[in-house]
């Protein structure tokens, strides 16, 4: 097969979470346990660090390659999901995974993928451990996909372990309550292993501090430490409290000097060095244009804080959400003041553009509906004058497809 048949196949016989929600979500590690046997167990092949959280896991996973990759080391990344491209979740120092190993690999691991019905998150991270074994990366940041304790990803014993913060998100398969949550990232956190917890929140703080002593690992809140001030290339004003989780899983982690110089060029060239995108993302000046990938209430609440900061003559905003989403604690947060452009992510989960239009007028807020992202962005570019303001947001496939 060629590498869009190789993918074609992946998305359509594989359950993939993205396009299909809950449905695709396996609430065990025996599929990809039996998967890493089969590979040989590759994760047992290369040292990691392992980072969760509601928000903010992203970005702090690349921030962390980015800083290693300045020292020298040769650092795989596994994220997910993608924006553009299959190939952006698995990295070597910043270069995706080469499309021949995408295409080898599915053909060599095709009929044990079909006989145990594995999900595609469980092959990507199969695939993603095999290529940094091949490759003999000196480490690998390791993203979870969702939750910890039960994500595929928690089958790999790292150097350090990072949980961002909690927030509510994808709470029909991680509870409804935020210790309820918690105790799903902390399921992360593994016996002797040091972890960090970017974010000291009081409602949670116990649940990190009970499984710690549980498994005897050492646990520092990155709020309460004191940290020099860093400088980085991703815009947000909400990239503070993800530096500080940064700085103390790298003080934590043992043999991977890094000095200043490198703590200070990593974070400059995040995006650079690792391909990082959707953060804030600049994509034009007059009208300046802004897409983040912000998608729950905690994180759209940090975001549009800071459009309160920007200076413009009027607001346009081009909006789309996922069906899971609850409408009434994101709506609430958005300004009555903007012209909204209503539309739907292309994907099985894409909320419709019509209801969000009728259900957004419960908060007063008032535009159009759109057939398409793309359609809804022309719109927003086509109204905007030069001392206007577009921002695009309310899911990661919602920013996708204007990048």
């Amino acid at each position: 097969m060629t590498y869009r048949q190789t993918l074609d196949w992946m998305f359509v016989q594989l359950p993939v979470y993205q396009q299909k929600g809950k449905k695709a979500y396996k609430a065990k590690l025996d599929g990809i346990k039996a998967f890493a046997s089969h590979l040989n167990n590759p994760q047992k092949q290369f040292k990691s660090i392992h980072v969760a959280g509601t928000n903010g896991k992203g970005s702090s996973s690349h921030m962390l390659a980015s800083i290693l990759q300045e020292a020298g080391y040769k650092v795989g990344l596994y994220t997910s999901p993608h924006l553009k491209d299959f190939r952006e979740r698995i990295r070597i120092n910043g270069k995706p995974i080469r499309k021949h190993k995408v295409v080898e690999f599915i053909a060599t691991h095709k009929s044990f993928l079909i006989g145990k019905q594995l999900s595609f998150f469980e092959l990507t991270v199969g695939m993603a451990f095999d290529y940094f074994s091949e490759k003999q990366v000196d480490i690998a940041i390791i993203e979870v996909g969702l939750g910890g304790r039960l994500d595929s990803t928690n089958i790999i014993t790292p150097e350090v372990s990072l949980i961002t913060n909690i927030g509510y998100d994808h709470t029909d398969i991680l509870g409804n309550t935020l210790p309820e949550i918690a105790y799903e990232k902390a399921g992360i956190i593994k016996k002797g292993v040091p972890v960090v917890v970017s974010e000291h929140q009081p409602e949670v703080a116990s649940v990190f501090e009970d499984k710690s002593k549980e498994v005897k690992a050492s646990l520092v809140f990155a709020t309460e430490e004191d940290y020099p001030t860093y400088e980085t290339d991703l815009l947000g004003t909400y990239q503070t409290k993800n530096i500080k989780g940064v700085l103390a899983t790298l003080d934590l982690l043992k043999g991977f000097p890094i000095s200043n110089i490198h703590l200070e060029e990593g974070l400059l060239n995040v995006s650079i060095n690792t391909g990082l995108m959707g953060r804030w993302q600049l994509l034009s000046e007059n009208p300046k244009t802004i897409c983040d990938t912000a998608h729950n209430k905690d994180g759209l609440a940090l975001v549009l804080n800071q459009l309160k900061g920007e200076k413009f003559s009027k607001l346009h905003i081009v909006l789309g959400f996922v069906k899971e989403k609850d409408l009434d604690s994101v709506l609430s947060l958005f300004p009555e003041k903007a012209q909204y452009y209503f539309c739907k992510p292309d994907i099985v989960r894409g909320l419709e553009a019509s209801f969000l239009q009728k259900k957004a007028l419960d908060f007063k807020l008032k535009g159009a509906v759109y057939a398409s992202v793309k359609e809804a962005y022309d719109a927003a570019k086509v109204n905007a004058f030069a001392s206007d303001f577009i921002y695009i947001g309310g899911s990661t496939f919602v920013v996708a497809e204007v990048l």
